[in-house]
């Protein structure tokens, strides 16, 4: 008797565990329309439940520079978040093609989201983070695009290089010299070390 293949009860199975989709995350079917504004679609791209993981570089910049969490402290955060997700946008768009292939339940190959549109939410996800830097002042503006660069670098072309390794650290460390960079150029933060009278 010849016996049951089991590819397609693996291919069910195949999601990744940040998928939010499950056992169904696999590409829709023929007879139903795909949207482009699917919210779960958007959280699986962005990796929204990895963004807990992101504040914290900044908040340890910030007490590494010897300053109390201020207002330049959130707008670090912020812009820190900003680029994370532009990176995961990035990330997503750059491996449209590998993914089609190798994970076709992923938001882009899967068609929920369509490749332009991931390219433009990390573009403008980058502007916001710079934006959000900016107004920390400009040695954190400078950090910020030295991190932006990083990540553009890293998604488009390094990560299947020998040097992937190195722009990932570049990217952390330059994420906690962003923290410090805002607190420490944002007016009014008084150092960690002395209270206000």
């Amino acid at each position: 008797m010849p016996s049951t293949s089991p590819v397609p009860s693996a291919s069910r199975h195949a999601a990744p565990p940040y998928s939010l989709s499950g056992a169904r995350g696999t590409a829709p079917a023929p007879d139903r329309p795909r949207t482009r504004t699917d919210p779960r679609a958007w959280a699986e791209l962005l990796r929204i439940s990895a963004l807990f993981t992101v504040p914290g570089d900044a908040l340890a910049g910030a007490a590494a520079a010897g300053h109390r969490p201020g207002r330049g402290t959130v707008l670090a955060v912020g812009a820190s978040l900003c680029l994370y997700e532009a990176g995961m946008a990035l990330n997503d768009w750059a491996d449209r093609a590998e993914d089609a292939v190798d994970r076709p339940h992923r938001p882009i190959p899967s068609g929920r989201i369509t490749p332009g549109a991931a390219l433009a939410a990390a573009a403008t996800l980058t502007a916001s983070g710079l934006a959000l830097a900016a107004c920390a002042g400009r040695p954190a503006l400078a950090v910020a695009t030295g991190l932006a660069a990083t990540v553009w670098a890293y998604d488009l072309h390094l990560k299947h290089t020998p040097a992937g390794p190195a722009a990932m650290a570049t990217a952390r460390s330059l994420d906690l010299l962003l923290g410090a960079a805002a607190t420490c150029g944002a007016p009014g933060t008084p150092p960690a070390g002395r209270a206000s009278r």
